[in-house]
């Protein structure tokens, strides 16, 4: 997406903050006021959910930094990133090296994937943990180029709704989609009506919800006339939905950031949910926008029989808004007194613009050094990570009247237990190596509540994947299944009876043993008869799995040939592919040749055809005649049924 929401409408602010309530005032709660009765939506707590990071190497269809980085094609970094608060990621299998310097710890500065299932899985299990009920999955404009990545998206948010017992819904922004109006009903049809068969699909007075978020905004992202907008509300009516509104802050009074003449939009929807990030930035103004716009709202909606959703919001910790959660409850206090039933938190995962509860850098000793991003302690009191997935349990809580209404927000910035993490596992080092295993060992971590037991980790272009774990009682562990002759590096995290994750400890670099077994070509100079963009021959050689080589298209026969620097004697060539399954079986038939002096080739073996399966590694194992002696070795490929074009990953030569 271009230009965020928060960029659009900031300048839409009401003129004046000074509220006719202050802040030590202590009104009861009003009786929680509805059109509906309580169902999914409606007397719920419900959070945005972007779903919208990726890395390079997660085989998304995206391929690259998705939301990361400004250029998706190169790591992020400080001078290469597009979200201004940074993610505290200990609690997630599966991190991504980045290019920022490393956190404030000395430990890598790693982000995660939103399409691996892991961390779909574990934010909505912090879901469900913290008492938010339904999440409204972001979908934009599906028809370009980021349309298979979000489609996946909705299946992985699907299945983690379903397996942690949290309720979800589709939600549409229609900003600079031009063709939205046959588009959506395309979409909605086709691909998203599906979902609603979930029992974890949301529902309110037995209908599937639909929201559609951007209607009536003054504004040239969003140019719809009336009569479209309510073509569409009243579609979805028609396909039995009960349809939400993201509509302008002041779609009651029409003007400012709404268009003037969509009354009978905004009145169309079954539920209003107002946008509100930019608009308030301290209790002072929630104050204020009670008085003028919380309270009327509601009014306005009972008197037409709509529910009302409003927004709540954290604070964005670049503008240092956050006051150590004083901003945020405040904003629930005036939901509970003004009798609000159903509120919308803006967001859960919106690192972005930095208005995210998702667990958060804690410290600058949890940011990138030098990066320039603050962390939740940035107004000088110390808070943790999950500090807004606690506030935002405690609000829901309240406005459901299972506690009393306080003005005073009852979670204090850091617990006094299970949110303390772990220490980091100690003196994390190899006690042994053969060719295809490697020990290791480390000393025990402490913790307040108990550590249960360690996570192994294996790291890969910087890229970190559980690959065991041990108990409690067990500091050692033994990596098995590894390549003779290779390099390896890993480190390990230590887990507590909260499930809260430590730090990992420093990293342990080994290469396994194997004389006979050492790669000839890796990193060797390399030629090819060509190559397309970026993937070049010396991708085949630099011992990264996650890059490829690829020749020419439409253009068989191509060739790829490695100097091993002098005459050797070879006895087999390892091939790879990519091992994403993303890649779908393949054959590709391929001629060996040999030279001495790069300008006399002889033939070491004929064409024939060799499969790669991503199930069995993506690899094929050639074996050259005994005696066989030479210098350059190249592969022609005449057969690609997987793509008209030579492909390789890796290419990996062994001594006789």
């Amino acid at each position: 997406m271009g230009v965020t929401r928060r960029a659009i409408l900031q300048a839409a602010t009401a003129a004046g903050v000074v509220g006719a309530v202050g802040l030590g005032q202590t009104t009861p709660a009003c009786a929680a006021v509805a059109a509906s009765p309580p169902g999914d939506v409606v007397g719920k707590v419900t959070v945005g959910y972007q779903g919208w990071f990726a890395c390079a190497g997660d085989s998304a269809p995206i391929n690259g930094w998705w939301h990361w980085a400004q250029n998706w094609g190169q790591l992020p970094s400080t001078s290469n990133k597009a979200i201004v608060a940074w993610p505290d990621v200990r609690d997630y299998p599966t991190t991504y090296r980045t290019a920022f310097s490393n956190l404030g710890n000395g430990q890598p500065a790693s982000l995660f994937s939103s399409y691996d299932q892991s961390t779909v899985d574990l934010h909505f299990r912090w879901m469900r943990e913290y008492g938010i009920d339904t999440a409204a999955l972001q979908r934009f404009n599906p028809t370009g180029g980021e349309g298979p990545t979000r489609d996946a998206m909705a299946g992985k948010v699907r299945s983690a709704a379903e397996s942690q017992g949290v309720k979800f819904y589709i939600m549409y922004d229609v900003s600079d989609w031009t063709t939205m109006q046959s588009d959506i009903k395309a979409d909605w049809t086709a691909k998203m009506r599906s979902h609603t068969a979930s029992p974890a699909y949301a529902k309110q007075n037995g209908k599937p919800v639909v929201c559609i978020w951007g209607f009536g905004f003054n504004d040239a992202q969003r140019p719809f006339a009336p009569d479209q907008c309510l073509d569409v509300i009243n579609w979805f009516k028609s396909q039995g939905c009960y349809v939400v509104g993201g509509v302008p802050t002041w779609w009651r009074t029409g003007d400012r950031d709404s268009r003037p003449g969509f009354s009978g939009v905004y009145h169309a929807f079954d539920m209003l949910s107002p946008w509100l990030v930019g608009r308030i930035s301290n209790a002072g103004e929630a104050d204020h926008f009670y008085n003028v716009a919380t309270v009327p709202d509601l009014a306005e909606c009972v008197a037409h029989g709509i529910d009302y959703q409003p927004c709540v919001l954290p604070g964005g910790v670049t503008e240092r808004q956050r006051a150590h959660g004083d901003f945020m409850w405040r904003q629930f206090y005036n939901m509970g007194r003004a009798g609000v039933p159903s509120v919308y938190i803006s967001m859960f995962d919106e690192y972005n613009e930095g208005n995210q509860i998702a667990k958060t850098a804690e410290s600058q000793a949890s940011v990138p050094a030098g990066s320039g991003f603050l962390a939740l302690d940035e107004d000088g009191i110390a808070c943790s990570s999950d500090y807004y997935l606690r506030l935002t349990g405690d609000g829901g809580r309240m406005l459901k009247g299972q506690t009393p209404l306080t003005p005073l927000r009852p979670t204090l910035p850091v617990p006094g237990g299970d949110a303390v993490p772990p220490t980091a596992p100690g003196n994390f080092r190899v006690t042994a190596v053969a060719d295809t295993t490697v020990a290791l060992v480390w000393t025990a971590s402490t913790d307040n509540v108990g550590v249960t037991g360690y996570r192994i980790r294996r790291i890969t272009d910087g890229v970190a994947t559980p690959i065991g774990t041990a108990p409690a009682n067990v500091t050692a562990f033994t990596v098995t299944g590894l390549t003779a002759s290779t390099s390896y590096t890993f480190d390990v995290q230590a887990v507590d009876a909260a499930g809260t994750v430590s730090q990992p400890s420093p990293q342990v670099s080994v290469t396994t043993n194997g004389s006979a077994n050492v790669n000839l070509a890796l990193h060797r100079p390399t030629t090819a008869s060509g190559s397309t963009q970026s993937y070049g021959p010396g991708n085949a050689v630099d011992g990264s799995p996650h890059t490829y080589w690829e020749s020419a298209n439409n253009a068989f026969p191509q060739w790829l040939e490695v100097d091993l620097g002098t005459a050797t004697g070879a006895r087999d060539i390892v091939l790879t592919l990519p091992p994403a399954t993303a890649w779908a079986t393949r054959t590709q038939t391929i001629t060996v040749q040999g030279s001495i002096n790069g300008t006399s080739y002889i033939s070491l073996l004929g064409a024939s055809p060799y499969i790669f399966d991503p199930s069995t590694g993506n690899t094929a194992t050639l074996t050259l005649p005994t005696g066989a002696t030479t210098r350059y070795l190249r592969l022609i490929f005449t057969v690609n049924t997987g793509w008209p074009a030579g492909q390789l990953s890796e290419l990996r030569v062994y001594g006789a």
